[in-house]
């Protein structure tokens, strides 16, 4: 099955913690701190494979992570650095924040190999807390935390022209009569379950890329069907074709027919609608006119040509008509030359963690004490002496510097309070 869309947990790798040791060798009796700094954490990669076309490695298998680093050991050793996760994906993938459906990173153009998770930097060991009044520091730094995103991957086809129309209207004939693309064809109503790419080859080399996208339905920018699944692949194209049926072989009106299609691409992106058109009326060697009819080629220029849109008669099938559609496409696709649609970041993963707190406050109306913890606050105690002036000083440093004063502050923390931190208690004097 074609797969364009997945719903994916990533984590980056957690820095290692720095290591608390001392030097212990024969004749060197007081040796100093010696605790190598923890290895980083790997990191999220996306990168373009341009050997796959869908997401389908992703359907199975949730979440994808990076590896952890390595804690840091005795006689300065540093800890092993986590391996970084590679993920691949089609050129034109956008990956976005889940929750606020905001773009991380759009994998096309130049975004070819995005980092989008970093791991955490190691912790340093017990050796950078060496100083002339405390020469044997028993506490190191911890790595930082891993961070989890879950995260949805879309994938938009990148290609200048996208190709839409009913089922049945002869999409797939055309394409595999202009382009190298090979679909399947036949006669059912979602012929075509995925876009198909070509590439429509000119003697000059000016070429361009064709997307067919599959058949639509009225309700597609609603969901019915598979509409959005198919509607997200226009969005990067320059040009659109409606492809209609002018000979009405399965009694479809081909004037309603293009302005059903609009009537979904403007309900599902108002900007679709701004892009040049072209209307190919196609199994114009089928037309059979009783007297008096009028032809539907002319109908559908009398009503399209004064909006803009212009009408070529073709025929997939002999391939009448072709050049003449192909040739107007190459003319607007030259006013747009250079021009590669992409999506700006809109959600930046460094901003979210550094907003996400790694500790909570509160107050306990019963004791009439602040709590302060978090996972942070309890691996930073286990690293740290508390009974020695400048193991205290160290914690209190670090406190501050994660906003941890700020916030206790702004819960009404006065000077003179007790702030309970697990199985310490500590009354608050401003500096």
């Amino acid at each position: 099955m074609f797969a364009d869309s997945a719903r994916i947990i990533i984590r980056s790798g957690k820095g290692g913690d720095g290591h608390v040791s001392f030097r212990r060798e024969k004749y060197v009796p007081a040796g100093g701190p010696d605790g190598g700094d923890g290895g980083n954490g790997g990191s999220v990669i996306f990168q373009v494979d341009s050997g796959t076309n869908t997401l389908s490695d992703f359907r199975f298998k949730r979440k994808f992570s990076a590896e952890d680093g390595k804690e840091g050991a005795k006689k300065r050793m540093h800890g092993r650095n986590g391996k970084d996760i590679i993920l691949k994906v089609p050129a034109g993938t956008v990956v976005k924040e889940a929750q606020t459906g905001k773009v991380i990173v759009d994998m096309s153009g130049e975004n070819t190999c995005v980092t989008v998770l970093r791991g955490g930097h190691g912790g340093k060991g017990n050796q950078h807390f060496a100083t002339p009044t405390m020469q044997a520091p028993k506490y190191a730094q911890p790595g930082q935390d891993a961070v989890e995103l879950e995260v949805i991957l879309e994938l938009k086809c990148i290609a200048d022209v996208g190709l839409v129309g009913f089922p049945n209207v002869g999409k797939s004939t055309l394409i595999t009569r202009v382009t190298n693309a090979r679909p399947q064809i036949a006669n059912y109503p979602f012929t075509t379950i995925q876009p198909h790419l070509g590439v429509v080859d000119l003697p000059d080399g000016d070429g361009f890329v064709i997307a067919d996208i599959p058949g639509l339905i009225e309700g597609a920018s609603e969901g019915v069907g598979l509409g959005h699944q198919f509607l997200r692949h226009i969005e990067r194209t320059k040009v659109l074709i409606h492809l209609v049926d002018a000979a009405s072989v399965e009694g479809r009106n081909p004037i309603d027919d293009v302005y059903a299609i609009n009537k979904e691409l403007a309900a599902y992106d108002s900007e679709i609608t701004n892009k040049p058109q072209i209307i190919a009326a196609n199994k114009v060697d089928v037309i059979q006119l009783e007297d008096g009819e009028e032809d539907p080629v002319e109908l559908l220029r009398k009503e399209f040509e004064p909006k803009g849109f212009k009408v070529f008669p073709i025929s997939a099938a002999t391939g009448d008509g072709l050049t003449e559609l192909i040739n107007e496409v190459r003319e607007i696709l030259s006013h747009h030359k250079g021009e590669t649609i992409t999506y700006e970041q809109e959600f930046f993963p460094e901003e979210h963690v550094a907003d996400k707190l790694p500790y909570d406050v509160s107050y306990d109306e019963k004791n009439e004490w602040y709590v302060l913890e978090g996972p942070r606050i309890e691996k930073m105690l286990g690293y740290t002496n508390l009974e020695s002036e400048k193991g205290f000083i160290f914690f209190q440093k670090f406190i501050r510097e994660i906003g941890a004063i700020e916030k206790l502050e702004a819960l009404g923390m006065e000077e003179g309070d007790t702030v309970k931190i697990y199985g310490f208690h500590f009354e608050y004097y401003k500096d």
